[in-house]
């Protein structure tokens, strides 16, 4: 079961001024606010911001598809061909994340919220 794309989470090399651009345009606060990670709830998606991302293979935004079992999720994604590139892992508050790449190179996350 699938609650659709809900996170776009963007790699940013200047946290600050990603801050600025995008609070700007998302018009509100963040609700993170942390050196490693920077979130805006806009139009009930999560937009974040990652200081990371490019240094842990980022290339651009990452659409994440919100799911109720990540496991799963991922497993039947590998069977259908997907390529794992980040395995599951717990990004604080037992939020669980995943990337993968389809066959044409694709690349997208499962998150699974606690």
């Amino acid at each position: 079961m699938t609650e659709g794309i809900k996170t776009i989470i963007f790699p940013v090399t200047d946290i600050a001024a990603a801050k600025a651009l995008y609070g700007g345009l998302a018009g509100v606060e963040p609700y993170a606010d942390t050196p490693y990670y920077v979130g805006y709830k806009v139009g009930g998606q999560d937009i974040g911001l990652d200081p990371n991302g490019h240094r842990e293979g980022g290339a651009g935004p990452i659409a994440y598809w919100h799911v109720e079992d990540i496991k799963a999720s991922l497993q039947a994604l590998l069977e259908a061909g997907a390529e794992t590139l980040q395995d599951v892992r717990d990004v604080g508050g037992g939020t669980l994340i995943a990337t993968v790449k389809d066959a044409d190179g694709n690349v997208f996350g499962l998150r699974q919220v606690a």
